[in-house]
């Protein structure tokens, strides 16, 4: 068997949510049992929007994608590949034995129920497995995943998030809804404050959750996390702008993070965001966020 031999998952993952952890796990096990990497592969960008023009908002940035796969589910290599025109007129039957045969050497193949392919979506599941046991290739079709009698998909799940509801989206995720980016700098108002802060910027089409205060776990360059009180919004007591910003007051932590890629993972929603009369109530209602953030972590580690 050649060592470039892969089991690979097909879809887009966005959200990399419980069902779609159904196909990596799946994937990781056969790949262990035939010996050889476990591989996704997936679009650079929606389909969807490369068709029709129009942007579609998504749960994560391709990065993160990639990295929840690999992180939670060990999965070894994310093929992310652009869906252009090459892309959008292969036929069905051609993406299955020139692309992922011939040139990622899959020797075994994994989707979901609803999954289609190929020129003009006409790849279907039934059509996957039929043309895989023709070419003597492994195909394993994934049921749908539901949790409380729904269906978990990334529609649903960006409805929670646009929501704020980054509660009950971990519940479907499987994971806390999280954002990797670089540390950009910002208008310096937190250490003017006493509280210093760290901005983020959200990536093109991804979706951010409802503004307001949120409770999150900031995860450091170095795999240390601490916890943090993340406002996402314009912050209308201080800026007359319309842009929507990540800023996170670190709980404990004295430092230069400008730079630097961190990720934050949006545990609780507090509160909406509001304009204050002056600082000194922004502050005191920060104060308080950060007494509600430490209250809600230490509760965490007495359940375990």
């Amino acid at each position: 068997m050649s060592i470039q031999s892969k089991v690979i998952a097909l879809g887009f993952f966005d959200g990399v949510h419980l069902g779609h952890g159904a196909l990596l796990r799946r994937t990781v096990e056969e790949a262990r049992r035939r010996g050889v990497s476990s591989a996704v592969f997936t679009w650079a960008q929606p389909p969807k929007e490369v068709v029709t023009g129009v942007p579609v908002p998504l749960i994560n940035s391709p990065e993160d994608r990639a990295w929840l796969a690999k992180s939670l589910y060990g999965i070894d290599d994310v093929i992310m590949v652009p869906f252009n025109k090459e892309m959008m007129t292969t036929s069905w039957e051609d993406f299955i034995t020139e692309i992922l045969i011939k040139r990622y050497h899959a020797v075994h193949l994994v989707a979901g129920h609803d999954h289609r392919f190929g020129h003009k979506n006409q790849g279907t599941p039934e059509l996957l497995k039929s043309k895989c046991a023709e070419l003597g290739l492994g195909c394993d079709i994934i049921p749908e995943v539901t949790v409380g009698g729904i269906t978990v998909s990334s529609t649903y799940i960006r409805t929670l998030v646009e929501a704020g509801d980054v509660e009950r989206a971990a519940l479907f995720l499987g994971h806390r809804h999280c954002l990797t980016q670089t540390v950009v700098h910002g208008h310096r108002l937190g250490r003017t404050l006493g509280i210093p802060t760290v901005n983020l910027t959200f990536p093109p089409h991804v979706l951010a959750p409802r503004r307001g205060v949120y409770i999150t776990r900031v995860y450091l360059p170095d795999g240390t996390s601490l916890a943090g009180g993340t406002n996402v919004g314009t912050r209308p007591t201080v800026s007359e702008g319309t842009a929507v910003s990540v800023e996170t007051f670190l709980l404990d932590f004295d430092g230069d993070l400008y730079g630097k890629r961190i990720r934050v993972e949006f545990c609780r929603r507090l509160r909406d965001e509001q304009k204050f009369d002056s600082l000194e109530a922004l502050k005191a209602q920060i104060r308080e966020n950060i007494r509600q953030t430490r209250d809600y972590f230490a509760a965490e580690s007495t359940r375990g």
